[in-house]
């Protein structure tokens, strides 16, 4: 399987990588048509667990090996990951200001973006659409790391990262599809927004692979770009929605277990 894997282009590669996680996305919102209503506790340790997992990635997965190959370009090798972190915080940070959305069982005057008459529905999936972004970019980018032939960048990496990235995704299909039936969607309908949630990842996937292989001089700041998005979203939402509860540290252990598995699946697999 990882032979037949190695076989094919980078972009490809993004491409089957970035649709599993979207799989688990809409595993994770197909959950809405046998799943009794979840507590607000066991969201918030679900969303603790996938910042757990997105603060991992970008360290091992993303910021660790763009140090490494800054070395090689004649510069400090803290440069690129710190310009390409800080970048990819103020890409997010633009969408996030632009771009309307609602976070689940947020009451609508807390709607974020530009002002809009849009439908909560459609507000509450473009917001974990906006997580959806920098998760794609990331697993894509270290991909065309791999094919770039970076000796600090290798396929096992790419899938743990894809993996990881995935196992994250499956409360956050959740956390869209629950809510939605919740407030008065039906099923199937719940169901389509709740994995709709996760389309742009192969989307970002094999934009991000594509574009380390045109520019491959780029590839660190790539993927601190990566890094940084990430962390904006875990900083600027999981965290934040994790702690909403009145019991915290179930949601502090979430994230704990979330950082641990990520953990171990980079340096066990990478």
């Amino acid at each position: 399987m990882l032979h037949q894997l190695t076989d094919l282009h980078p972009v490809a590669q993004a491409l089957l990588a970035t649709l599993f996680t979207w799989s688990v996305t809409a595993l994770g919102a197909a959950t809405v048509f046998f799943a009794a209503r979840p507590s607000r506790r066991l969201l918030n340790v679900m969303m603790g667990f996938a910042a757990g997992v997105m603060l991992a990635a970008s360290y091992w997965s993303l910021l660790d090996p763009a140090i490494s190959l800054a070395r090689g370009l004649g510069v400090p090798s803290w440069l690129p990951a710190a310009v390409g972190f800080l970048l990819g915080g103020g890409f997010l940070y633009l969408l996030d200001r632009l771009l309307p959305h609602l976070h689940p069982m947020a009451p609508e005057e807390e709607t974020e973006g530009l002002p809009t008459r849009w439908h909560r529905t459609l507000l509450v999936v473009l917001a974990i659409t906006l997580h959806n972004v920098p998760e794609g970019l990331a697993v894509g980018v270290a991909f065309g790391a791999v094919a770039a032939g970076m000796s600090e960048a290798t396929l096992a990496a790419a899938l743990a990262l894809a993996l990881g990235i995935g196992l994250q995704n499956f409360p956050e299909g959740l956390a869209v599809s629950l809510p939605l039936r919740r407030e008065g969607l039906s099923r199937s309908k719940s169901f389509f927004m709740g994995q709709a949630s996760g389309i742009v990842e192969p989307i970002a996937g094999v934009l991000g692979a594509a574009s380390v292989l045109l520019m491959q001089s780029m590839l660190p700041y790539a993927l601190s770009f990566a890094a940084g998005a990430m962390i904006y979203v875990v900083v600027e939402e999981l965290i934040p929605e994790s702690q909403s509860g009145s019991d915290t540290h179930m949601s502090t252990w979430g994230a704990m277990l979330g950082f641990t598995v990520m953990m171990l699946l980079d340096v066990g697999l990478g």
